[in-house]
């Protein structure tokens, strides 16, 4: 209760003047967050609060682009989570290539030993469409895709969990595989009122804007690809732009989205 009288009297604080000063943008701003927000399926008091005054300030101040990704994804409309028959079979083509390939190349074999004392690692092959430089030999990762534009591999290492955060921008959606099998449901991803355990389906696809959190709180390490692709939509090339643009944007500050992660380069 305290905490949550804290925030409420710092989003006045904040929110009085911005009004008074600024009452269209504010207007604006507020009614795209409320749309943005109200997406979550197990939308609470803590949900709003951290949306709007937490970690998901970043997604609420981009929320008039995410909006726009939206509609410029028309008729293909945002599900939230979503199954790969959902996707047109062009996008499913590549995301199975890209989950053969991790099996054909022991992808786990050849970062186990480099992972194994780092609570949470991430292993970059391509970012927003561009390649990264890595040790790990993965030639079909690097290749040049028509909808994929981000592919790395998120290493947790056991009892290891992230805390409920929002991602920031809506162009692409997230592709999860857990390429090793675990063996119970003490593994698993939890959006809104959705918990998907890596043992019972290791292949998750979601709008990771929504309020999402992971967890391994097994004895072994839980090895997933991390893929963002395209957004279905009738304009990809103009998306595949938006996301080029997002890349060079990003460029400089990329590191804030992974500073809970050793980032494994060489």
């Amino acid at each position: 209760m305290k905490k949550t009288t804290r925030t409420i009297l710092k989003a006045l604080v904040i929110l009085v003047p911005l009004a008074y000063f600024f009452p269209w943008w504010t207007a604006f701003f507020l009614l795209c967050g409320t749309y943005d927000v109200v997406r979550n399926r197990k939308l609470d008091t803590s949900v709003v609060l951290q949306y709007f005054f937490g970690n998901g300030l970043l997604t609420w101040i981009l929320s008039p682009f995410n909006i726009l990704m939206d509609i410029l994804a028309l008729p293909y409309t945002n599900r939230g989570i979503y199954r790969l028959e959902d996707l047109p079979k062009s996008y499913q083509q590549e995301i199975r290539k890209l989950i053969d390939e991790s099996h054909e190349i022991d992808l786990v074999g050849q970062l186990e030993e480099r992972t194994r004392t780092q609570p949470r690692t991430m292993i970059f092959f391509k970012w927003y469409g561009a390649n990264v430089e890595t040790f790990v030999h993965a030639p079909a990762f690097q290749e040049k895709y028509r909808y994929i534009r981000t592919i790395g591999v998120s290493v947790f290492n056991q009892r290891e969990s992230t805390s409920r955060h929002f991602g920031p921008l809506r162009a692409t959606l997230r592709v999860l595989y857990n390429i090793n099998t675990m063996e119970d449901n003490s593994a698993y991803i939890e959006v809104g009122k959705v918990k998907h355990y890596w043992c019972d389906e290791k292949l998750f696809i979601f709008d990771d804007t929504l309020l999402h959190q992971s967890f391994n709180e097994s004895d072994k390490a839980r090895y997933c690809l991390f893929v963002d692709i395209l957004r279905p939509s009738p304009l990809t090339a103009l998306l595949s732009v938006v996301v080029d643009g997002l890349r060079v944007f990003l460029r400089g500050i990329n590191y804030l989205f992974y500073k809970n992660w050793k980032v494994l380069t060489r």
